[in-house]
């Protein structure tokens, strides 16, 4: 699913690194790891002996698994964690079994295993946002008593300065931090609910057990069909590309009246003449794959009853583009920013 994988559009629109935490490599881990802390919930909890837990756990994290037939019982099942579960069960001894999945349902693991993936991806989202800051703060620095014309409704107005312009692109950096470090909470939390979301009481134990392991808080019901969260979390990020697009828009207007330089831009095969802005480009594609990707996610927020098959695979296909789009967006930026050699008239 990562376009970082194109042969030649993967370094323009894809970024590996942020693509990393979802991809299904990263993704099978975060499944093993949620089914190996369930084992030594169990234990903790009293289900199983704390020997037989541990054991389970280890030879969990162990196993190996073949990703072929995870593909064929996935296209049978609609979801990756029974091919998962029977071949852990073919390799760990009959003596462990009571140690694994029992009382978990696929929808507990994949959306526990999920928001792990999703916080290595905001650890790094968060790095990115503060190096793009550091970033303009340099660009103004160096270039913010440039004069520039303001320009209102695509005219002409009264002259600015470039800090004027940059800090329409910096400020709104500090708010998306912000936000982000006020949805973490209620994105990044553990699902837990068997079959149809409804925790029974004396399964809490195991419940804050499993929360303990995974180092994530328990919200006490399980969020399989409230997709609140998720739907949030996206908006964030489309917040975060429309800012970035609306800086590429900008500076790409201001490569087509010369008022900015910028190292590094792209040749044309027919104009050799030409330098064209495509690193500002490109923000605004993001920003604008972002905004038509978040239509789609809002869609998935009507669940059925308990669970949905149909709106929850619709965030497989939607979330992963999302977040990396916006890693490449906050690395373009920051590239970009960087390559300004001149603000202003030549």
């Amino acid at each position: 699913m990562s376009v970082s994988a194109h042969p030649w559009l993967g370094t323009l629109l894809g970024d590996a690194e942020t693509a990393a935490p979802l991809g299904a490599e990263a993704q099978l881990t975060d499944l093993l790891k949620v089914e190996a802390a369930y084992a030594r919930a169990l234990g903790d909890a009293g289900r199983v002996s704390p020997e037989t837990a541990e054991a389970a756990a280890q030879a969990i994290l162990a196993a190996p698994l073949e990703p072929d037939r995870l593909r064929a019982r996935t296209a049978q099942d609609g979801v990756v964690v029974p091919g998962l579960v029977a071949q852990l069960k073919a390799h760990l001894p009959g003596a462990l079994h009571p140690a694994l999945h029992s009382g978990l349902t696929s929808q507990d693991v994949i959306d526990t295993a999920l928001v792990l993936g999703l916080r290595r991806v905001n650890d790094l989202l968060a790095l990115r946002l503060a190096a793009l800051s550091q970033a303009l703060h340099d660009l103004r620095r160096d270039h913010g008593t440039a004069p520039l014309m303001g320009v209102t409704r695509m005219q002409d107005a009264l002259p600015i300065t470039a800090a004027d312009r940059i800090d329409a692109w910096a400020l709104p950096l500090a708010d998306h931090a912000a936000r982000l470090t006020a949805l973490r909470p209620r994105l990044e939390r553990l699902s837990f609910g068997g079959p149809v979301g409804v925790l029974p009481e004396a399964d809490r134990p195991v419940a804050e057990a499993l929360a303990r392991h995974l180092g994530l808080p328990h919200p006490g019901k399980a969020w399989h069909a409230m997709r609140d969260g998720i739907a949030e979390y996206g908006g964030w990020l489309s917040l975060v590309t429309g800012t970035l697009g609306k800086m590429g828009q900008d500076l790409a207007l201001m490569a087509q009246t010369g008022q900015v330089a910028l190292a590094g831009g792209g040749g044309s095969s027919a104009m050799p003449h030409k330098q064209n802005p495509v690193a500002a480009e490109t923000l605004v594609t993001l920003a604008r794959f972002n905004a038509t990707l978040l239509s789609g996610l809002h869609q998935a927020l009507v669940h059925e009853q308990e669970r949905s098959g149909a709106a929850w695979a619709l965030e497989w296909l939607l979330l992963p583009q999302m977040t990396e789009a916006t890693g490449t967006a906050l690395r373009t930026a920051a590239d970009l920013a960087r390559a300004v050699r001149r603000l202003g008239p030549a």
